[in-house]
């Protein structure tokens, strides 16, 4: 069957790739589910891999098959899988266990190792491709109402564990009862971001460089939220407006900022980074500044990377509030559909080219 893949360690590589058909019989003691694949959303990660910025193959193979947000449905299960039945809708978690502690409880999202397995991005195949086999554990039921919105089940995931982790590591606090929060960044992250943090009753103020009236000012107001242009006011600009902000989480993936924001928040707050970036850029930070007033303040910076079956529940749950809160605006996230897995070609010249692109999702097959 095709898959779309790339050749880890060379730039531009991505190609169409013929691999096995799998089976549920390839999971042990029947807990195979076959899923055939609908939906395959793509991002930066995809890109950097391309770039050859980061991702090995899977042992064995000189290639990579990508793709880590997956949309699909149920095509046949083992004899003991009990979570979901063929028909069902479903979504994929993407890290897979190593061998520590945390690996071996299901929270492999905080594994201790330096080697790390996620599926399309490092050492494991994705899901760019017609259909793949997991273990039940792995594998995310999604309602059938909450279609329209396919491959945001995995970046939502991101974005609710990112807040669901900052609430976790205030209890540290006794009493933290957060007000505002600022998202910096407005791609899928920084949007559903918005979402999780407005449905917690924060009021928050979503940063991105370009200046409204666009799409994502649109998405942002749409969910009854604040959206601020950085080419027109600054984060500094903005604090002065707000006061420090309880809660900061980064969604950019660009560095510079992501340390700036450590110089804005509030005391007792948490500054939560989710993006990543792949490259050398150095940066000059205020360090005596920011060192005295995060021990005074009691601060908290955090690192928060995809999730585990728990945060996609979570983010389901979410997904299908929002959904039904501000009608019609979460789906104007998906903003790019590619027909078919032999156009990977335009997939990644979106990816790279169009910066309007918030979504870039293929559709593999239909139901």
């Amino acid at each position: 069957m095709k898959a779309v893949a790339v050749r880890p360690g060379t730039p531009n590589s991505v190609h169409m790739q013929e691999i096995a058909r799998p089976s549920v019989d390839q999971v042990a003691d029947g807990l195979g589910v076959l899923v055939k694949v609908l939906k395959v959303g793509v991002d930066a990660t995809d890109r950097e891999i391309n770039d050859a910025l980061y991702g090995n193959a899977p042992e064995g193979d000189d290639y990579l098959v990508i793709g880590h947000e997956c949309f699909g449905v149920v095509e046949a299960v083992g004899e003991n899988v009990k979570r979901v039945k063929p028909g069902d809708f479903v979504t994929a978690t993407v890290r897979r266990p190593g061998n520590s502690i945390y690996d071996l409880i299901g929270t492999n999202d905080m594994t201790s190792e330096e080697t790390y397995y996620e599926r399309g991005i490092n050492l494991r195949h994705g899901f760019l491709t017609e259909y793949f086999v997991d273990e039940e554990e792995y594998i995310v039921r999604v309602p059938q109402g909450l279609q329209h919105l396919h491959v945001l089940q995995e970046p939502m995931s991101c974005a609710a564990k990112a807040v669901h982790q900052a609430y976790e590591a205030q209890r540290r606090m006794k009493v933290w009862n957060p007000k505002v929060a600022y998202v910096l960044g407005a791609g899928q992250i920084g949007l559903l971001t918005t979402l999780v943090l407005k449905l917690r009753g924060l009021e928050v103020f979503t940063l991105a460089r370009g200046e409204a009236p666009n799409l994502k000012a649109e998405i942002v107001e749409g969910m009854e939220s604040t959206y601020v242009s950085t080419a027109q006011t600054s984060m500094s600009e903005l604090v002065a407006k707000t006061g420090r902000p309880d809660l900061i989480v980064d969604a950019t993936g660009f560095s510079p900022l992501a340390f700036e924001a450590m110089e804005h928040i509030g005391h007792n707050g948490v500054v939560v980074w989710t993006g990543i970036t792949g490259g050398e850029r150095k940066t000059e930070v205020p360090s005596d500044k920011i060192n005295i007033e995060w021990v005074l303040g009691n601060k908290l910076l955090l690192g928060s990377v995809n999730a585990n079956r728990g945060h996609f529940e979570m983010g389901i749950r979410d997904l299908a509030l929002g959904d039904m809160m501000f009608p019609g605006v979460l789906e104007k996230i998906l903003t790019n559909p590619v027909d078919g897995l032999d156009n990977f070609q335009e997939m990644m010249r979106l990816l790279v080219e169009d910066k309007d692109a918030l979504k870039v999702f293929v559709n593999v097959a239909s139901a």
